[in-house]
């Protein structure tokens, strides 16, 4: 089986990116450049007892993504405990609403957003109560 271990988010300002990973979510990173050869930073997205995988942010290496079109890749989406409180922490640090918040009725809340990078990610608030 080939069970999903480690994402890249690819992005044009690492600061900028850094910044909105960790304030939104509370994201830690490792530098890993040296071993990569580029910009390079290991993102630590969780306590190793809780479930979820670790990835990095890395530079992009061509254009980003046209504004509108569809996804050419994979979509990450974040488990988090408050909804509308991810949403607005997300807008005040820079990102859009893609696909606003919507109900997976008697399972969760999702909606998908825009970083400050030009990729798409999802959040996702469990709630049997949604509809």
């Amino acid at each position: 089986m080939g069970r999903l271990v480690h994402f890249e988010i690819h992005v044009d300002d690492m600061e900028r990116a850094k910044k909105f990973y960790g304030e939104v979510f509370g994201w830690r990173f490792e530098d890993w450049s040296e071993f990569a050869g580029m910009p390079y930073f290991g993102a630590v997205t969780g306590d190793d007892s809780e479930p979820g995988i670790n990835g990095a942010l890395m530079q992009r290496q061509s254009p980003p993504p046209e504004l509108n079109q569809p996804v050419n890749g994979y979509t990450c989406t974040m488990g988090v405990n408050d909804y509308d409180s991810t949403e607005a922490k997300i807008l005040e640090k820079g990102g859009k609403v893609a696909m606003p918040k919507y109900a997976l009725p008697g399972m969760a809340w999702q909606g998908y957003y825009v970083d400050t990078e030009g990729n798409i990610l999802g959040i996702h608030q469990p709630d049997e109560n949604a509809k």
